[in-house]
């Protein structure tokens, strides 16, 4: 699951699941397999792009991805075109898609200006920023605009801290593999001993926000505060366990992101 990117894409439906509750908006089942098929395309191009023409030492999520280049290649083509499909068939050529296409143009650009003049934790900000974006976009869209109050925007920036706290966390975990193969990230740019600050103060930040809207906020919040706070601890008792490999270590920081979908029993 971890390899194939399917924690990822499962994360980002939870994800959204979280923001339709959250903003009352009214969603259908082919919107989430949409947006899976979205995420594990992007997660699995990302992943072909970086292991091409690649002979050093690899780890072994990208030494997969190598060995299966052209099966995981013609499998991208086949979600794309269905998404595709699926998109069209769902939305129809109106409003909502022609935003959505323009989305996916401002990140694409965005993403290879970055990726060519910014600094390392640029690309971390940014995919962040993005995913959360992508995952939210629906939910905007589809909620009333008397529902969107100031205390849902609360929770915007701070599940934007989160998916920055994670990049960075795993910026700093494969640093020494990226350096190696030439890969692009905020390892490059930051000192460890400033990551490893950096990491530390948002964790503390996150964990701070949740319990104050935890605290401040009406009870309908709480149980958002709850899932953003136990996805914040996580992330923090993991990446700073020692006993754990650099393995373990992703594998739950990405699973968290399924935590969302606690919602539904409530």
């Amino acid at each position: 699951m971890s390899w194939l990117s399917i924690d990822v894409a499962l994360g980002a439906m939870a994800g959204m699941f979280f923001f339709e509750k959250l903003l009352h908006a009214q969603l259908h089942w082919p919107a989430y397999l949409l947006l899976g098929l979205a995420v594990w395309s992007i997660y699995t191009l990302d992943h072909l792009l970086d292991v091409r023409g690649k002979y050093l030492p690899l780890s072994p999520r990208r030494a997969f991805h190598l060995a299966y280049w052209k099966t995981l290649g013609i499998s991208l083509g086949i979600a794309v075109l269905l998404g595709m499909i699926g998109a069209f068939w769902w939305f129809g050529w109106g409003k909502e898609l022609q935003l959505t296409l323009c989305l996916v143009l401002l990140i694409l650009g965005s993403k290879l200006l970055i990726r060519r003049a910014g600094p390392g934790w640029m690309k971390e900000l940014s995919i962040a920023m993005f995913y959360v974006v992508g995952i939210v976009w629906l939910p905007l869209l589809r909620a009333n605009g008397l529902d969107l109050l100031w205390q849902d925007l609360v929770f915007l920036p701070a599940y934007i801290g989160l998916a920055f706290l994670n990049l960075l966390m795993l910026s700093f975990l494969d640093q020494d593999e990226d350096q190696q193969a030439g890969f692009f990230s905020a390892a490059w740019t930051l000192s460890p001993l400033l990551l490893i600050q950096s990491i530390r103060n948002l964790a503390f930040a996150l964990i701070f926000i949740s319990l104050a809207g935890f605290v401040l906020l009406s009870s309908f919040y709480r149980p958002f505060a709850c899932v953003l706070l136990l996805m914040a601890l996580i992330h923090y008792l993991t990446f700073f366990h020692s006993g754990l490999s650099p393995e373990q270590k992703r594998m739950r920081m990405e699973i968290s992101f399924v935590l969302p979908s606690l919602l539904l029993f409530l």
